[in-house]
């Protein structure tokens, strides 16, 4: 036995010649979701071992926040998940706003959740049209972009953006609904549902998708949670937890909503429980718009932002698994300290325990259905 990526790689038998391959995935790869490098150790096309090296995206995110003010680095937080930009903006306010002891008007927290729930249904979007055509099928990505595109024109007329949508602030939210937004969310809930039952009909029981997803990457509950794994990943190994039920924050006590797990663990089963969650998030948005209380959407918070002296954790569940801001504030303008613990970046470690055993092509499988953003695991 020796080691790769402190991990143990399996070694020929004695006396056998070693006809071990070491080869590079990426950075320049377009099924590493960004720019990856994994480092392949192979027997033919067995997968002995992987070591994923990153870093080539980072830019300081972290520290940068400790040299701009609370409200400043608010729009920093957009770019490390740019695919759930909103999910990273709500993360990140409600921890200043523990922080300095504020809580968000009502109507405040349900915009907040109607917005950060219509991206979690645009990132598993993004993320069945890419995987699927990872695997070969090209068909999904055009659906799945098609749909999309009427959640971004939503976030587009609400605050001007459709990527990086920086939707919240710190208090509660900017910018008032438009006129039309309420009968715009109920017409695209209308639009989409039919539309999730069609992506189903194309990959579900297709021959050749449960020939690259069953049994494929298959992690057990006990190690997600020995490895932090949350999110999709850690539901579909079995385990029912999800944030918004565990410890509520924003409105989500107000909503009944479930909380989908899988069985198995296999790349399968985490796509079940995706398709699974949108449907939630339709569920949720529903409650939510229908329900929208009338009131001030921002709370009173002092133009000059100083928290008093202390520490925060603050995690939400992105559409990635938990995604958690760490706040030192020493009583000035800025932060001493900020931390994220990103879903992506700690997801990724799980990578080389799903693929050993596997096939070079099940690796482009495995990478797809953790779901990463290379700017989430960089930063």
């Amino acid at each position: 036995m020796t080691e790769l990526a402190g991990m143990p790689v399996l070694e020929p038998a004695q006396g056998a010649k070693d006809q071990h391959m070491v080869i590079n995935m990426g950075p320049q790869h377009p099924a590493t979701h960004g720019v990856l490098r994994v480092i392949l150790r192979l027997d033919g096309e067995r997968v002995l071992g992987t070591e994923c090296v990153i870093g080539y995206l980072h830019r300081g995110v972290e520290k940068i926040g400790e040299n701009r003010t609370y409200a400043m680095f608010n729009p920093y937080v957009d770019r490390m998940d740019y695919v759930s930009a909103v999910s990273n903006g709500l993360g990140y306010c409600e921890a200043v706003e523990k922080l300095l002891d504020v809580e968000a008007p009502p109507r405040a927290k349900y915009i907040r959740v109607i917005l950060t729930e219509l991206n979690r249904i645009a990132s598993h979007q993004l993320w069945l049209g890419t995987h699927a055509l990872d695997i070969g099928a090209m068909t999904p990505l055009f659906y799945t972009f098609r749909d999309r595109e009427e959640i971004l024109k939503i976030f587009e007329k609400y605050c001007g953006a459709r990527l990086t949508t920086h939707a919240f602030r710190i208090g509660g939210c900017q910018y008032e609904t438009y006129a039309g937004f309420e009968k715009e969310v109920k017409k695209f809930l209308k639009f989409v549902a039919p539309k999730i039952d069609e992506y189903e009909e194309l990959l579900t029981t297709n021959r050749i998708w449960l020939q690259r997803t069953k049994n494929v990457g298959v992690i057990s509950a006990a190690d997600c949670v020995a490895l932090g794994v949350t999110g999709p990943v850690l539901r579909a190994s079995g385990k029912k937890w999800d944030l918004r039920k565990a410890q509520p924050y924003a409105a989500y006590s107000e909503f009944d909503f479930e909380v989908p797990t899988g069985e198995n663990g296999d790349t399968y089963d985490r796509y079940l429980v995706r398709m699974a969650e949108m449907r939630q998030s339709l569920r949720i948005i529903e409650q939510a718009v229908n329900g929208i209380p009338e009131g001030p959407i921002m709370a009173k918070v002092p133009k000059v932002i100083k928290p008093p002296v202390g520490e925060i954790y603050h995690s939400i569940e992105a559409p990635k698994g938990e995604l958690g801001f760490f706040i030192v504030s020493d009583g000035s303008t800025q932060p001493y300290r900020v931390r994220v613990r990103p879903p992506s970046f700690v997801n990724l470690q799980a990578l080389d325990l799903m693929v050993r055993g596997l096939l070079v092509a099940d690796v482009i499988a495995v990478i797809g259905t953790i779901d990463i953003v290379l700017g989430e695991v960089d930063r």
